[in-house]
């Protein structure tokens, strides 16, 4: 694990621990009714035990035109402070779609300048590249 300046109180507590974060080899699309709200071929994908895969976008593949921020907060013994945004599009709203930790802990750096959204709140399609596609 990372040693830096901010590290995570959560894995010094619990070394065993295990979060791991690499690159989604695919697409990933998220939207709210007809309108696209990320879509990414540089996704990563974060697993941690028993919850579901979690596809964090780089900021520079969200439109944020159709995002707000809210004041909502939540806090990650491992990966740090959360923020929210509110998705609107086409008369639907739906709050805190979307999170993402802005400073995380030392050892979620790769995940900073990305956004997650809620799969109960928005579409998400994650399609796989083919092994065979370059």
């Amino acid at each position: 694990m990372a040693t830096g300046l901010n590290p995570s109180p959560g894995f010094k507590q619990n070394p065993n621990k295990r979060i791991t974060v690499e690159p989604f080899k695919g697409t990933v699309n998220v939207s709210l009714s007809d309108a696209m709200l990320a879509s990414t071929k540089r996704a990563l994908v974060l697993r941690e035990g028993d919850y579901g895969d979690v596809y964090y976008i780089p900021f520079e593949d969200i439109y944020f035109e159709h995002l707000e921020r809210t004041d909502s907060r939540t806090h990650c013994p491992y990966k740090g402070d959360a923020t929210y945004w509110r998705a609107t599009a086409v008369g639907e709203a739906r709050e805190d779609a979307m999170w993402a930790y802005e400073a995380p802990f030392d050892e979620m750096e790769s995940i900073r300048d990305h956004g997650a959204f809620y799969p109960d709140r928005v579409r998400i399609e994650a399609v796989s590249q083919k092994s065979d596609e370059v």
